[in-house]
């Protein structure tokens, strides 16, 4: 979730019609909150190697998900889930007429139910970024070899990494996970991204 996330979309002309679409539909319905360009592309280019299964939290109107949709190979399905009702109807009739994106309704912690998956993209809780919301599980959720992704980090300036001046667990609890190797991505100046692969069995 990026607080100016659908307008940075309107100055692209290059979409794919699918983001374009849930872009407008996220605009129509007042929501600013989707994810931004710069990470629309990264889901893009991950969901083509996840042969079979997707999932997302945080659905907001779509974006996110149609980044995903727009890179995923044809047999590959996408769960995503949002908990406001209307927003998760919004992003419904955006994937109207593509069966392979399902979106649930209800806390995030419904994406286990048609889990494990090759890719999963915490964008709408699982994080850790908070008291309220337990990082997500990613030896139950993620298949061997499978990627995750948790967004909406400002890129790190030292080690350890700092958050408004306190060691930023969160960051760290995605670098240093015993089940993943995890890198730091720059998305750019002020955006990052971590994406962590779960280790195979020895």
């Amino acid at each position: 979730m990026s607080l100016s996330g659908t307008d940075a979309h309107a100055r692209l002309s290059d979409l794919p019609p699918l983001v374009a679409r849930a872009v407008e539909a996220a605009r129509a319905h007042g929501f600013p909150y989707s994810c931004r360009p710069e990470q629309g592309r990264l889901l893009r280019v991950l969901a083509g190697g996840a042969p079979s299964l997707i999932g997302e939290t945080g659905t907001g109107c779509g974006v996110g998900p149609a980044w995903l949709a727009s890179g995923a190979p044809r047999g590959t399905r996408l769960v995503s889930v949002e908990r406001d009702p209307e927003r998760a109807r919004v992003a419904a009739e955006v994937f109207a007429g593509d069966p392979r994106v399902s979106v649930l309704v209800g806390d995030w912690t419904r994406i286990a139910e048609q889990g494990p998956y090759d890719l999963l993209v915490l964008d709408g809780g699982g994080q850790g970024k908070s008291p309220h919301d337990p990082a997500a599980d990613v030896d139950g959720l993620l298949v061997p070899g499978g990627t995750v992704v948790v967004d909406d980090f400002t890129p790190a300036a030292g080690r350890p990494p700092l958050h408004e001046g306190r060691v930023d667990t969160a960051r760290l609890h995605w670098l240093e996970h015993p089940a993943l190797d995890t890198v730091e991505l720059r998305l750019a100046d002020d955006l990052a991204a971590l994406v962590g692969t779960r280790r195979r069995p020895r």
